[in-house]
């Protein structure tokens, strides 16, 4: 089962690509590159903001998240630098990628070419409580590795 949400989008450069799904059930649109024409190079251990030259109108209660392409990241060293970017709601402007170079040779990123992915995704607001005790659990104030020991 698919469900599906209308997501507002406006092309703010003519020769923007709408994102697209690339399989029936895939979760992440792909985002494209919107360099009108010029190839960009991103340097090892670069980051380079990538236009896409599309805005979106993500519905409330949603956002836009942007995680890396499997296929750039693994093969190329390209991934979002800020891990996962979050387009809100009440965002209009243009969709940027932050595009980082894991790898030791310069890479180059051409007009249409897919640069990471987008799920929209639901999301709920917490209303944040301040209070003297939290409850016990088994866990209590193990940290980082505390539940995976032998």
């Amino acid at each position: 089962m698919s469900l599906t949400q209308e997501v507002k989008i406006k092309k703010l450069i003519p020769t923007a690509v709408i994102p697209t799904y690339g399989s029936e059930f895939a979760a992440g649109a792909d985002l494209f590159a919107c360099t009108e024409g010029e190839k960009i190079e991103i340097k090892p251990h670069q980051t380079v903001f990538i236009h896409t030259g599309i805005a979106l109108e993500v519905p409330i209660g949603f956002a836009g998240l942007i995680y890396a392409r499997s296929g750039a990241a693994c093969k190329r060293g390209l991934a979002p630098a800020n891990k996962v970017g979050v387009v809100d709601s009440d965002y209009r402007g243009e969709v940027m990628v932050a595009l980082h170079n894991h790898s030791q040779q310069s890479q180059f990123v051409e007009d249409g070419e897919r640069i990471a992915q987008m799920v929209i995704a639901p999301y709920l607001t917490a209303k944040f409580v301040e209070v003297d005790d939290l409850d016990d659990t088994a866990r209590g104030e193990g940290g980082f590795g505390s539940t995976g020991r032998k």
